[in-house]
């Protein structure tokens, strides 16, 4: 049996001790509870495969996290809607884990030790303050989804087109000038979402992504390329101007 501890909008202000102790969780969720600390005793929940510690006040989180190593594929690591300014390396460590949101925080930058997260299958990092994304991300062959919208990138790392399991790349609401060249490397990308950044003009390549399905473009300023938008919805990809 599941060992589950929802603690969710309980306004704690502070996670009692004796929730630390409690080795035998596999379950822990402490969303909505005003939160601005967390003891580096939850890394002693070794068998923990969810933790939730999103839609709190957390202006950090410790090394600790790194710990939790029984994190695996299907298990999620929530992080969302604090005010996180960075995150631990430690984080590196959780190579099993599947799924990791830390959008809606204040982040200017991802620890380079995300690529050691090889078992990432979607990364949430939507509405933080971040300006470009570690060359590391490449090391993610198993990431599906990608989620940096609502940032202030204007470049994407060569990298990424090292991304051969993505299928959803989220970038609404960047700074790009133009449609980033390594997202001609990912085979398997499916939806494109540009929409609200600064793009003038669409590449040639754009049209030979073999697996696009959807193509948002809307609010930007793109010069018309009627040739390059029929061929791709000649093919069936759907394109959103």
């Amino acid at each position: 049996m599941t060992a589950t501890l929802n603690l969710w909008l309980q306004r704690l202000g502070r996670v009692p001790e004796p929730v630390w102790r409690r080795g035998e969780l596999r379950v822990l969720i402490l969303a909505d509870n005003g939160l601005t600390e967390i003891s580096g005793m939850v890394g002693g929940l070794r068998q923990l495969r969810t933790l939730d510690l999103g839609h709190n006040e957390l202006a950090a989180v410790p090394d600790e996290l790194g710990e939790l190593r029984a994190l695996a594929l299907a298990d999620c690591l929530y992080l969302h809607d604090n005010r996180l300014t960075e995150l631990p390396r430690s984080l590196g460590r959780l190579t099993a884990l599947g799924y990791l949101n830390v959008g809606e925080n204040r982040l200017t930058a991802l620890p380079d030790t995300i690529g050691d997260m090889a078992s990432l299958v979607e990364l949430r990092a939507q509405h933080n303050r971040l300006t470009t994304l570690p060359d590391s991300l490449g090391r993610l062959t198993r990431l599906r989804e990608l989620w940096p919208r609502g940032n202030a990138l204007e470049r994407l790392p060569e990298s990424v087109a090292d991304l051969t399991g993505l299928r959803h790349l989220d970038l609404r609401e960047n700074a790009l000038s133009d449609v980033p060249e390594p997202l001609a490397g990912p085979p398997l990308l499916r939806q494109l979402d540009l929409r609200a950044n600064r793009i003038h003009e669409l590449p040639d390549w754009l049209a030979q992504l073999p697996s696009l399905e959807k193509l948002d473009l809307r609010w930007n300023d793109i010069e018309p390329r009627p040739r390059l938008l029929d061929a791709l919805t000649r093919r069936g990809c759907v394109v959103l101007t």
